[in-house]
């Protein structure tokens, strides 16, 4: 039985996550990432989310809406396993899936209603922005948290890289962060950039290539050196989306 026409829209996110490469791999890692969820029509009522900011957090479950296409297999690399391994894809995250759909837990700030349109504000989003969401439910922390759990090749987090800027970086990065459309942009980059989104055979290596993440509508420009991250430029997006090296 298809369930193909019976499943819709109900929102889309708006994230400063501009492309694919550069986003955390998992929700949570990168607390300073706000953005927003967008009620999309017949479900932009106010009574759809009533009640709901009695919770500090929210599961969303999306639609890997740019992966579709590419289809699916039965096995993956995971990055936790170097790409070198595989296991099935039932028993990893990956975006690839049958029905490409993800579920996320993020933080709620607030609800807000606009000109007759009701969006969510929330938090340590892993998602790319225009990703459509197909439910929202309330994250219930007695059972929805298992503390024993076993987490398999994931049971730690990410070991986290050094990140710096240079002197360029700085001065860029204070004339940006002073405007309210880059809220905590410092925190964001630190914290996207301190996972080292690179392949997973890339990392713990020096790297010569000039790297670019995409975040609001800036390039963030970086170089992998053997003590860490080093940001060297923002500047106003010129890259489109998918490109993680670039030449200067």
């Amino acid at each position: 039985m298809s369930f193909t026409n019976q499943i819709q829209a109900v929102a889309y996110c708006r994230t400063p996550y501009k492309q694919k490469f550069g986003i955390p791999r998992q929700p949570g890692l990168v607390t300073a990432a706000r953005g927003f969820v967008e009620l999309a029509a017949p479900f932009n009522h106010i009574d759809a989310v009533r009640g709901l900011e009695q919770y500090s957090h929210l599961w969303l479950l999306f639609c890997f809406h740019e992966n579709l296409a590419q289809g699916w297999k039965t096995t993956v690399r995971p990055p936790r396993l170097g790409g070198n391994e595989k296991l099935g894809v039932f028993a990893t995250r990956s975006t690839f899936r049958p029905n490409g759909i993800g579920q996320s837990v993020v933080k709620l700030h607030a609800v807000h209603t606009h000109n007759g349109k009701v969006s969510l504000e929330i938090s340590g989003m892993d998602l790319l922005d225009g990703t459509p969401i197909v439910d929202i439910k309330p994250y219930i922390p007695f059972s929805d948290a298992v503390v024993d759990a076993a987490g398999g090749i994931a049971q730690d987090a990410p070991i986290l890289a050094k990140v710096t800027f240079n002197k360029q970086a700085q001065q860029q990065l204070q004339q940006y962060q002073s405007k309210p459309q880059y809220p905590a942009l410092a925190e964001l980059i630190e914290g996207v950039l301190a996972q080292d989104p690179r392949p997973a055979y890339k990392k713990a290596k020096a790297d010569p290539k000039v790297y670019q993440v995409a975040l609001y509508d800036l390039d963030i420009l970086w170089l992998a050196l053997p003590e860490g991250i080093e940001v060297i430029e923002l500047r106003p997006s010129q890259v489109g989306k998918g490109n993680a090296e670039v030449t200067l």
